[in-house]
């Protein structure tokens, strides 16, 4: 029997994902959040994605300081570094933090890594699948271990010998990478530089996990995992294309129909349809809300704002990262924020955390039309709180 579609508004569908990312959550007072409210913001979005530039500050604390506020950012290094548990890496969206049951869904990934890895590290299984297995027992045997530590390590357990054993740096970082993609080894955290800690899996699966983590099927992806993933983008996005849905984790989209249609069929899917985008769903425990007023500025890497196709057709707004983007074919600047205000993106703006001097500089601040006045006074109060949050002194508005 066929389900009758919904209608919804633009705007309907605009509150209906700012409520579903957590953005209506109560905030709580300024360096007061626990873990609690981590979990919180965690059980929202279910991907914090990670990115090595520190312009303005790691890309996974940003997420979390767009829902909370100012915040300790050692509450999520905790969350991911230490027992127990409630994050560890992989690759999700891109490199991203999960909570530890989402790690064996992606299994899918795991067992294509031989296939689907960047050309580094099949090769390195290729042409020295022993070698491959060493730098795995190394990790397992002394980790968590960075890939310079893990080097150093075999220099001491595996010494090279003068006729060119044949094994560098760069070979333990591929054969690391190949591991970790293919789910032998994890990750226990980032050291202060960025760099990956190596961990066998029994150190960073909680022990009620642990079956899951290290029995993995065989051959063929299991299509519940599929309809695990769809739900918790479903959830997360509050409602969404096909193309939103199969991207929050990065799936083809022929995986995912099928486990849309599962559960639609189960009721947990409602189809929708919103004016000027494809046909879409809506989560059937999504909050609908008749007004939202938020507050916050987005990271690039922000899973509101990351599918691109998605924003610009609910909000309008065209949004590209323009980092690798020569200077003077910059059109909004190099780390560039979206600033949410009400229901609506209302402007961008190019930050950057001068810590020697101790100010935050924006250096430019592009507005919509049609951005009320009141959204000026609401970003310059938000820089302030970022100032606060990232332990500087002023904000400098300059070009703005």
């Amino acid at each position: 029997m066929s389900v009758a579609t919904r209608a919804m508004s633009r705007a309907q569908a605009r509150r209906v994902a700012i409520a579903a990312q957590g953005f209506l959550d109560p905030r709580p007072a300024p360096f007061t959040a626990t873990m609690r409210h981590v979990q919180r913001v965690v059980d929202r979005v279910g991907i914090i994605q990670i990115d090595s530039v520190n312009v303005l500050a790691r890309s996974q604390y940003l997420p979390l300081f767009a829902r909370l506020g100012p915040y300790d950012t050692s509450l999520l290094d905790r969350a991911r570094d230490r027992a127990p548990r409630r994050l560890v890496e992989y690759w999700a969206h891109e490199a991203s933090l999960v909570p530890p049951s989402t790690w064996p869904l992606l299994d899918f990934r795991m067992r294509a890594a031989a296939e689907k890895a960047w050309g580094g590290m099949r090769r390195i299984l290729q042409e020295r699948p022993d070698f491959v297995d060493v730098v795995q027992a190394e990790v397992e045997a002394r980790g968590p271990l960075t890939a310079r530590e893990v080097e150093v390590a075999l220099e001491h357990d595996q010494p090279r010998s003068t006729d060119q054993w044949g094994w560098n740096w760069s070979e333990v970082k591929q054969a690391l990478e190949y591991l970790f993609w293919a789910g032998r080894i994890s990750s226990a955290g980032r050291t202060s530089q960025f760099e990956r800690r190596y961990a066998a899996l029994s150190a960073t699966a909680p022990p009620a996990l642990r079956p899951a983590w290290t029995h993995r099927p065989g051959a063929e992806a299991d299509p519940d995992r599929f309809v695990e993933l769809v739900r918790i983008a479903a959830r997360a996005h509050g409602v969404g294309t096909e193309l939103c849905l199969a991207d929050y984790f990065r799936i083809r989209r022929e995986d995912a129909r099928p486990a849309i249609a599962r559960l639609a069929a189960e009721g947990e899917l409602i189809p929708v349809t919103v004016p000027g985008w494809k046909p879409a769903w809506l989560h059937a425990e999504a909050r609908l809300p008749r007004r939202v007023h938020a507050e916050a500025l987005l990271s690039p890497f922000d899973s509101l704002v990351w599918q691109r196709e998605r924003i610009h057709a609910l909000w309008d707004f065209h949004y590209r990262i323009e980092i690798y983007t020569p200077a003077h074919k910059r059109v909004h600047g190099y780390y560039v924020l979206p600033f949410l205000f009400g229901d609506a993106l209302v402007a961008r703006c190019d930050l950057k955390a001068d810590r020697p001097a101790g100010v935050l500089r924006c250096h430019r601040v592009t507005w919509e039309p049609g951005a009320p006045v009141e959204a000026r006074l609401a970003l310059v109060a938000n820089l302030e709180s970022m100032a606060t949050w990232l332990g500087l002194s002023r904000v400098d508005l300059g070009a703005a």
